[in-house]
């Protein structure tokens, strides 16, 4: 299955269990997997036939950035369920979401959660 990639997305937000969280805020980093069959702008070059990246881009950072959740979890499933909604092209999505600053007395480079979703989990098409 083809895709289309986006890789280390950096976005200011405020979510996390903690109060500190929620008001300092911190970076979040995005690897997201779009599964798209491609073959159709692969042979005309119509960015129409396609799902543009930059657009998801907006999208991600519009969604991620419009509330403040406690958990990681929830935040990556409402970005995957905006881009389904907002893509018609996409089938899966895999996100990755990194929380390299979180609150954790220990030396890491980042905490974080993936998730893989079907267009299916969301519609009944």
């Amino acid at each position: 299955m083809d895709k289309i990639l986006i890789r280390n997305l950096r976005i200011f937000a405020y979510h996390g269990v903690m109060e500190e969280e929620k008001a300092q805020g911190q970076y979040f980093i995005f690897d997201i997997d779009a599964f798209v069959d491609i073959s159709a702008p692969c042979e005309n070059d119509r960015v129409d036939d396609t799902v543009n990246y930059a657009l998801m881009v907006e999208n991600i950072k519009k969604t991620f950035t419009s509330q403040k959740d406690d958990l990681i979890e929830r935040a990556a499933q409402r970005v995957a369920q905006e881009l389904f909604a907002s893509f018609g092209k996409i089938s899966e999505l895999r996100i990755l979401l990194k929380k390299p600053d979180a609150p954790i007395d220990a030396d890491f480079d980042w905490v974080g959660v993936e998730i893989h979703r079907k267009r299916e989990d969301f519609f009944n098409e």
